[in-house]
């Protein structure tokens, strides 16, 4: 499986590299893309996506860069009729939308996270809720001093796995200045500290006993091992949008 690296001056893009130049999942690196001069790999780095040559043998992509450069990474992947993996979170309502058109031409595996950890996290704290529809829920989750957005796309996504099985629920970012708690409250909390890799912590509550569960990142190696396994996953399928649920459903 030949795959193209964008991002590859970046630290999931690195690791990526790493973990593909081992043959993990039989994956085979023939390209990297990043805006940064990026030296040492025995394969070419390119300065943009358009600058791929056309003869370049891909069977999938893989990107670690940045939300905006999604619509023309997608252009280049519809135009190509290549496979893309896009591990980027904060993608505006228009990107979005590009997203999803170009799933009509292309598989497109997109997901908050790329911990298959993570995948299995979503579904047992839906079984967990569904099992105790009178408890409260708490999302916690911590990221390193360096994290920009806050609260993660992950717990985020928890949160939203979470409410396809609670009816009205809604969701209440820390709780400064709020009085009180409803039954249909997802309390979300995020914190900054250190080099934490990321930790997320789902909090089931009942008056009489209370559910914890949890999933640390120890590397960031995991997070490059699920992208290349959702690579290989992705060029096995059908245009269409998928993600780590429909991966692990398989």
């Amino acid at each position: 499986m030949n795959i193209l690296i964008c991002g590859i001056g970046g630290r999931m893009g690195h690791e990526v590299a790493k973990l593909a130049t081992e043959g993990y999942r039989g994956a085979v690196p023939v390209g990297g893309v990043d805006i940064r001069t990026v030296d040492g790999f025995a394969f070419p780095v390119y300065e943009g996506i358009a600058a791929v040559p056309a003869d370049t043998a891909i069977d999938c992509i893989i990107d670690f860069t940045f939300h905006t450069g999604t619509p023309a990474l997608l252009d280049f992947a519809v135009s190509r009729h290549i496979p893309v993996v896009i591990a980027t979170t904060g993608h505006t309502p228009e990107e979005l939308d590009c997203i999803r058109k170009a799933a009509e031409s292309i598989p497109v595996f997109h997901a908050a996270n790329m911990s298959l950890g993570i995948a299995l996290l979503c579904e047992l704290a839906k079984t967990t809720v569904k099992a105790f529809p009178d408890a409260d829920i708490e999302i916690v989750e911590v990221h390193h001093n360096r994290k920009l957005d806050a609260p993660s796309g992950t717990a985020l996504a928890l949160a939203d796995a979470i409410r396809t099985v609670r009816d009205n629920a809604f969701y209440v970012f820390g709780r400064h200045g709020h009085a009180g708690r409803t039954p249909d409250e997802i309390g979300i909390h995020a914190l900054r500290m250190g080099n934490v890799v990321g930790e997320h912590k789902v909090i089931v509550a009942t008056d009489s006993q209370t559910i914890t569960l949890e999933h640390q990142a120890h590397s960031r190696a995991l997070f490059a091992e699920g992208a290349i396994t959702a690579a290989a996953y992705l060029v096995k399928q059908a245009p269409g949008l998928y993600d780590m649920h429909s991966m692990i459903s398989n």
